[in-house]
């Protein structure tokens, strides 16, 4: 494989069985300050790309053992974005030619050829593809919305939460939200709701705060005089959220009697009113969470199966925090000027022995104990014990593996994502930095200067 001639563009992908050729072709490429990357065979590109790697275009042989040029072709075109793709055929060879542009190739180039024309296809090639990265990228930040600026972090698990966060946003489907006490649950039923387009409201109800005889009432609502205490008529919020959304949060704490109303409601769409006889029409998405296996639960009979699969159309799961320790100095940071800017303090910067000891904490309260750490630090009270001095938890490589992170997020939000002023501070050479920065799913974009602050959980 060759060296990158030109870091952060994308390269160049050379796919040919001939070694002479492929050192011929990527040399003069890289004298052109094109990046390159080569391949002796064609199943090894495939497999590459289906893995995600960045291709700018490719250029292959037509004639190669195994999976040869053609069958190379029709195999990218079943990728979700395939590269521009131009083939190297033999000279005269229309037919061939013909089947290849038809097969969907970019463009093809015949043998003799002189290094100009190839160059001249690749760069025509690779500026159809930075349109067309640019454009997806465009319609996924207006799918997204504010998902970016909601949820923080770029751990794979957040990551993948603000895909699936996106693809559902649109949709009407019940969705069920999993994760431990202090993850974010509301924030990510906040999100689905705010980047849809329902125009009812966000009502949100605590079913583990309500006692279970007055649950039905909060759900359903009820007439005057529906029972002692009933003075007047109260909308339950089941209808107060129809047009929007309805978050249930601790799902798994309703009474089984309210498990069977509630399914029965959402099934037909309408509701009684306690105290009642008459059917309201109600339209809403639900969106209830739960820190418990609601199918666990259903097994010892203290959940009704059939409410769990209404309700768990899709899933999301929200990743702890002590399996995103990578995005810990971020949000700590994050928490530490919100806390400025409430309490109006002036701001502090976390020295690396904090960031170390962030990083070691097992975090049972997740983000809404790492906002009160970050308040903490911020009003100067002394931080509980496990602040500082922590004891070391995990592997070496994982320690090792977090305290990296955190320099190399440092360093690129001090330089606003200026990747050689990284190179310089930190004595890196540029492939390494750009192998850790994947390593660890940073994006230089998410660090650029007056890009603003990055997306927050």
């Amino acid at each position: 494989m060759s060296h990158d001639a030109c870091p952060g563009a994308l390269p160049i992908w050379l796919v040919d069985d001939d070694p002479d050729v492929r050192e011929s072709l990527s040399q003069w490429l890289e004298i052109s300050e094109l990046a390159v990357r080569t391949f002796a065979r064609g199943q090894a590109a495939l497999e590459a790309l289906q893995a995600g790697d960045a291709c700018g275009v490719l250029v292959s042989d037509v004639k190669m053992p195994g999976l040869d040029g053609l069958a190379l072709l029709r195999a990218l075109q079943a990728l979700d974005d395939p590269p521009p793709v131009i083939l190297i055929t033999g000279h005269g060879d229309v037919p061939m030619a013909v089947e290849a542009m038809q097969a969907g190739a970019w463009d093809f180039v015949e043998k003799p050829f002189a290094p100009e024309r190839l160059e001249e296809c690749v760069r025509r090639g690779l500026e159809r593809r930075r349109l067309a990265l640019e454009n997806r990228r465009l319609r996924e930040a207006l799918r997204e919305g504010s998902l970016a600026t909601r949820l923080l972090g770029q751990a794979p698990g957040m990551v993948r939460l603000r895909q699936q966060l996106a693809n559902l946003a649109t949709t009407r489907a019940n969705v069920l939200v999993q994760g431990e006490t202090g993850s974010g649950k509301e924030v990510v039923a906040r999100c689905l709701h705010e980047a849809g387009a329902a125009s009812g409201p966000f009502v949100a109800l605590n079913c583990g705060a309500i006692a279970s005889e007055l649950i039905e009432s909060e759900l359903f609502g009820h007439e005057k005089g529906a029972f002692t205490g009933a003075s007047a008529r109260r909308i339950g919020i089941l209808e107060h959220a129809s047009g929007g959304t309805l978050f249930l949060d601790e799902v798994e704490s309703l009474p089984l009697a309210a498990q069977v109303k509630l399914l029965r409601a959402l099934q037909e769409g309408e509701i009684t009113r306690l105290g009642s006889n008459a059917l309201l029409h109600v339209d809403l998405r639900v969106v209830a969470a739960t820190k418990e296996d609601l199918l666990a639960l259903a097994a010892e009979g203290r959940f009704r199966e059939d409410l769990y699969y209404r309700l768990a159309i899709a899933e999301l799961g929200i990743p702890p925090l002590r399996e995103r320790r990578e995005d810990i100095p971020l949000l700590f940071q994050h928490f530490c000027r919100q806390a400025a800017e409430v309490h109006q303090r002036p701001p502090r910067e976390p020295d690396g022995e904090l960031l170390g000891a962030l990083g070691r904490h097992p975090w049972p309260g997740n983000l809404r104990e790492l906002r009160n750490m970050a308040t903490r630090f911020i009003l100067g009270l002394e931080l509980p014990w496990h602040a500082r001095g922590a004891p070391e938890e995990g592997s070496l490589a994982a320690q090792l593996a977090a305290f990296e992170t955190a320099l190399l997020r440092e360093s690129l939000g001090r330089h606003g994502g200026n990747i050689q002023a990284v190179l310089e501070e930190l004595e890196l050479p540029r492939r390494t930095l750009n192998q850790k920065m994947q390593k660890h799913g940073l994006r230089r974009e998410a660090f650029l200067a007056g890009a603003g602050d990055p997306p927050a959980s």
